[in-house]
C-alpha cells in the first residue's frame, strides 16, 4: 500500500513539473508570437523597437531595457530604450551615448554571439560612483546580441531591480526574440535603404535641371562652384557639401554649403594626411569613405555654428574633369538622422559628380566660346585701326614729309618749315603707338612662343631683347596671354623712360609657379612712374592683369641703377 503511495506521489510530482513545462512552453510561444505581431505593427525603426522592447518587458515580468546598433566601425547608437533609471537618463542620456562597457567590447571583438547571464554593468556602477542618482536598485542586466544570419546589428539589453540571474530558459526565450528583432531590423534597413535611393535619385533630376541653368548663370569656376555647394544643400539633406580643388600641389576648399549657407574658402589648405586621403580618393576612382578625424577636419575648416555631434560619417567622390590640370573632389557629410543611407548616398553622389564634370565641361566651352569672341573682336579692331587710323596717321607723315622738303628748298626758310617737321615727328611717334596698339590688341606673334613674341614686340620697338628660360612645362593659354600683355608694357616703358636701347626678360617656370621679369639698366629711380601711385594707368592695368590669375607685381627701381619688373603666378596642377 505505501508502496503505491509512492509511485502515486512520485506520478504526481511528474505530472506538476510536465504542467509547468506546458505552461512555460505556452508563455514562451504567446510571447514570440506578440513579438512577431509587434515587429510587424510599423516601419518606423525606432517606434517599432520602442514598441517591442516595452512589450517585450511587459510580457517577462522585467523592468528596463535598452537597445544598441553598432556599425561596422564600431560606432554604437542607443535606438530604443524603455523605463531607464533617473541615474540612466540624466543630460539627456549621456551615459547611454558615451564611453564604453563590457558587452559593447566584447561585441566589437566578435566574442559575444549567444545570449549571455549575469553581466554587471559598468554604466551603473559608474552611475553609483559618481552619484548620478537612483538606479532603481538595477545592477545586473542580460545581454543578448541582435544578428540577422550571420550579420551582427547591435545588442539587446534587459534588467529587474534586485535581479542578478536568468535562467536557461529565460535567455533561450531572449535569445529567440533577439533573432525577431535582428530579422525586423534588417527588413527595415533594406526597406528604408530603397526608399532612400528612389528619393535620393527623384532628387538628382531636380539637381540636374538646376544644375544645367547655373552653367548660364556663372561666369567663372569658382562662381560656378559655389552654386554646386548651394544647390546640393537646396536639393539633399546632407549637413554639408564641400568642393575641394587641387592647387599647385596642395589641396584647399574652394566652397562649402555649411549651416545652410554657401561659404568661399579658397585659402584654406588641408592638413598633409588628409591630403595624402585625398590623393587616394582620386587614385581609386570612386567614392571613397572618410575616417572620423578626416571628416572633422574638413568640417572644422568651415568654421561651422553647428557641431560634429550632427554628422555620423563621410564620403567624398572624385569630380571627374576632362580638362587638363583641373582636379576636383566633393565631400559630403552622412547626417546622424539618416538611417542607414551608406550604399544609397554612394550611388546617387558617384552619380552627382558625373553631373557636376559634365556641366563643368560646358562651362569651360562656354568660356571658350566667349575668349574666341573677345579674341575676333579685337582682330576686328584691330583689322579696322590698320585699315583706317594707321592708314590716315601714314599718310599724314609722308604729306607732312613733303610740304617739309618743298619749304625747305627755298632760299629764305620758310616759317612753316619748322612745324612742318614738328608735324612729321609727332604723325611718326603716333604711327608707332598705333603699331603697338594694333599689336596689343592681335598677337599673332604667340604662336611661336612668348619669349619670341615679346623678342619680336621689342625690335619693333627698337630695343635690343634678350631672353632667359628656365624650365620646360607649357604655360596655360591666360597666363601666357596675361604675361604677354605685361611684357608689352614693360617693354613700352623701357623704350619710353630708360632711355637705353636694350632690356633682359626672363621667363623661370617651376611645378607651382612662374616668375617673369623685365629688366633694364636704364634711369631707373624717380623717372619712373610707380604703380602705387596711380600715376601710371599701364602700370596699374600691369598689376591687375597679375592679380586676377592670383599672382602678384612688383617693379623695384634706382636712380641710375636701372628697373626690375616682377611677375609672380601661380601655375594649375599639370597632369602627367
Amino acid at each position: 500500500m505505501g508502496t503505491i503511495v509512492e509511485q502515486t506521489t512520485v506520478g504526481t510530482a511528474k505530472g506538476e513539473k510536465s504542467a509547468m513545462s506546458e505552461e512555460v512552453g505556452m508563455q514562451e510561444m504567446v510571447t514570440l508570437k506578440t513579438i512577431a505581431e509587434t515587429l510587424n505593427t510599423s516601419n518606423d525603426l525606432n517606434l517599432m523597437l520602442d514598441t517591442v522592447v516595452g512589450k517585450l518587458l511587459e510580457l517577462t515580468g522585467l523592468t528596463a531595457g535598452w537597445m544598441f546598433l553598432i556599425n561596422e566601425r564600431g560606432d554604437y547608437t542607443c535606438v530604443s530604450n524603455y523605463n531607464l533609471p533617473p541615474a540612466l537618463l540624466r543630460k539627456d542620456k549621456e551615459p547611454m551615448r558615451t564611453g564604453t562597457c563590457w558587452c559593447v567590447n566584447r561585441f566589437k571583438d566578435g566574442r559575444l554571439n549567444h545570449a549571455v547571464n549575469i553581466i554587471n554593468c559598468k554604466r551603473l556602477e559608474d552611475a553609483v560612483e559618481f552619484q548620478w542618482g537612483d538606479t532603481h536598485d538595477i545592477t545586473h542586466h542580460a545581454t543578448v546580441p541582435l544578428r540577422s544570419g550571420e550579420k551582427m546589428l547591435g545588442l539587446l539589453n534587459v534588467a529587474a531591480p534586485a535581479k542578478e540571474h536568468f535562467s536557461d530558459s529565460e535567455l533561450a526565450l531572449l535569445q529567440g526574440v533577439a533573432y525577431q528583432i535582428g530579422s525586423a531590423i534588417e527588413r527595415m534597413r533594406l526597406y528604408r535603404a530603397e526608399q532612400r535611393r528612389a528619393d535620393l535619385y527623384a532628387k538628382l533630376g531636380e539637381f540636374s535641371t538646376a544644375l544645367g541653368l547655373a552653367v548660364n548663370e556663372c561666369s567663372n569656376s569658382e562662381a560656378f562652384s559655389l552654386k554646386v555647394v548651394q544647390l546640393l544643400g537646396q536639393h539633399y539633406d546632407w549637413p554639408f557639401a564641400i568642393i575641394i580643388q587641387q592647387k599647385n600641389g596642395m589641396f584647399v576648399l574652394q566652397a562649402a554649403y555649411v549651416d545652410d549657407e554657401v561659404r568661399t574658402l579658397s585659402s584654406t589648405p588641408l592638413s598633409s594626411e588628409v591630403a595624402n586621403h585625398m590623393n587616394r580618393v582620386i587614385n581609386s576612382h570612386r567614392v571613397t569613405s572618410l575616417s572620423a578625424i578626416e571628416i572633422a577636419e574638413i568640417f572644422t575648416l568651415c568654421e561651422p555654428d553647428q557641431t560634429m555631434n550632427s554628422i555620423a560619417s563621410g564620403i567624398a567622390a572624385i569630380l571627374p574633369y576632362h580638362t587638363p590640370g583641373e582636379t576636383g573632389i566633393l565631400v559630403i557629410g552622412i547626417g546622424i538622422g539618416s538611417a542607414f543611407p551608406a550604399q544609397a548616398d554612394r550611388e546617387v553622389l558617384e552619380a552627382v559628380a558625373e553631373h557636376i564634370a559634365a556641366s563643368w565641361e560646358s562651362l569651360k566651352l562656354a568660356e571658350n566660346r566667349r575668349e574666341l569672341a573677345r579674341l575676333e573682336e579685337r582682330n576686328r579692331l584691330a583689322r579696322d585701326l590698320h585699315d583706317s587710323v594707321n592708314q590716315v596717321l601714314f599718310s599724314l607723315s609722308l604729306t607732312a614729309k613733303g610740304a617739309e622738303s618743298m619749304l625747305s628748298g627755298s632760299e629764305q626758310l620758310h616759317p612753316a618749315a619748322e612745324a612742318m617737321k614738328d608735324i612729321r615727328a609727332l604723325s611718326q611717334e603716333a604711327l608707332k603707338e598705333m603699331r603697338a596698339l594694333i599689336m596689343q590688341l592681335r598677337p599673332a606673334g604667340l604662336e611661336a612662343g612668348l619669349l619670341h613674341a615679346l623678342q619680336e614686340y621689342g625690335t619693333s620697338q627698337g630695343l635690343q631683347v634678350v631672353m632667359n628660360r628656365t624650365g620646360t612645362r607649357s604655360l596655360p593659354r591666360n597666363i601666357e596671354e596675361a604675361l604677354w600683355r605685361i611684357g608689352q608694357e614693360a617693354l613700352n616703358n623701357v623704350r619710353k623712360h630708360a632711355d637705353v636701347s636694350s632690356a633682359e626678360v626672363t621667363l623661370k617656370l617651376s611645378d607651382h609657379e612662374v616668375v617673369f621679369t623685365v629688366t633694364d639698366q636704364g634711369k631707373g629711380g624717380a623717372n619712373r612712374p610707380k604703380v602705387s601711385s596711380g600715376s601710371s594707368l599701364g602700370l596699374s592695368i600691369m598689376k591687375e592683369r597679375a592679380q586676377s590669375l592670383g599672382g602678384s607685381l612688383e617693379i623695384v627701381s634706382s636712380p641710375r641703377k636701372g628697373t626690375t619688373v616682377t611677375a609672380v603666378i601661380p601655375l594649375p596642377f599639370e597632369s602627367v
